[in-house]
């Protein structure tokens, strides 16, 4: 009982967290009206990763306190990757068209026009998939030598969020899949944070 209520206080932390996740590297894109060192890549991977998990945990019932920071994390991505184009120069037909599939194929995953077997096969392939789009993320910052525009401030909540989310998916339905992806995802979220603080600081060394 008080480990649920433990894991029920985690959730709540880590959906309130999720709020403002990628507000502080909206914030940096707007200020520095560059997006250099993001990759659209591992974006679209991210994208991905949370539109498959957010759809597997909706169709299979589970507890949507376990899974409602992907919902909101999607907002935020939205607005993201729209700045990323924005400043990259890649608002055109084609990534328009993109996005109306995007939306098509979300809505059929929610109300299963797609069979839930497919999310079945596709939410193992979540983890290589964010895996990559943090491996890109960090690739970015190494060629760059440079992390202006990568907030480590979303990095250290991300960090914070999977690993919170290790214990209350342990809880709710100790899913092998979805405790593999948390877990992978604490660790490269923390490299990311780190690398953005170790560039940044030794770019300030050297003005």
């Amino acid at each position: 009982m008080l480990l649920q209520l433990l894991a029920d206080f985690l959730s709540l932390i880590t959906i309130g967290m999720c709020f403002v996740l990628k507000i502080p590297q909206i914030l940096n894109l707007l200020t520095a009206k560059s997006a250099d060192q993001i990759s659209v890549v591992g974006l679209l991977l991210e994208l991905t990763s949370y539109t498959v998990m957010a759809s597997y945990n909706f169709t299979n019932g589970y507890s949507i306190l376990s899974y409602l920071e992907y919902p909101v994390i999607l907002l935020q991505e939205y607005i993201l990757i729209f700045l990323v184009l924005k400043y990259l120069n890649k608002i055109n037909t084609f990534s328009i068209l993109v996005s109306i599939l995007y939306i098509a194929i979300s809505i059929s995953f929610a109300m299963q026009l797609i069979p839930k077997v497919v999310l079945t096969i596709l939410a193992p392939l979540c983890t290589p998939i964010s895996v990559s789009s943090k491996v890109v993320q960090l690739v970015a910052i190494f060629r760059a030598k440079n992390a202006d525009t990568v907030s480590p401030i979303t990095w250290f909540i991300s960090a914070f969020t999977n690993l919170t989310r290790v214990f209350t998916i342990w809880m709710d339905s100790a899913d092998i899949l979805l405790l593999g992806n948390f877990i992978i995802s604490v660790i490269l979220s923390s490299s990311i944070m780190f690398s953005a603080i170790y560039y940044r600081r030794h770019r300030v060394k050297q003005n």
